[in-house]
């Protein structure tokens, strides 16, 4: 049985100006400009949305489970990454 479906695209939201874009779902299209019509059409219909992208998920890069180990282990050995390590110039603000 072969897949019949157009290829699929991941759809990425933004609700507000100057926010970031969260992940709202997928779509199937032929092409980028289908993909991001079906996106409005799904997604952004009631005003959800002021910006959309649309992503071939064929594209999307993702690590695996079994990547769980040194790929996502901290980096406490390096202490140059934490900011106690540096020392705030005065009059800097520090929150």
């Amino acid at each position: 049985m072969s897949d019949s479906q157009w290829p699929l695209w991941e759809v990425f939201t933004q609700p507000n100006k100057g926010e970031p874009f969260e992940h709202a779902g997928s779509v199937h299209a032929p092409d980028g400009e289908l993909a991001l019509q079906n996106a409005r059409d799904v997604y952004a219909r009631r005003g959800e949305a002021v910006n959309l992208w649309v992503v071939p998920s064929a594209a999307i890069v993702a690590s695996a489970p079994s990547d769980a180990g040194p790929f996502f282990d901290p980096g406490n050995d390096k202490p140059y990454r934490h900011p106690q390590f540096y020392i705030a110039p005065r009059g800097v603000r520090i929150f």
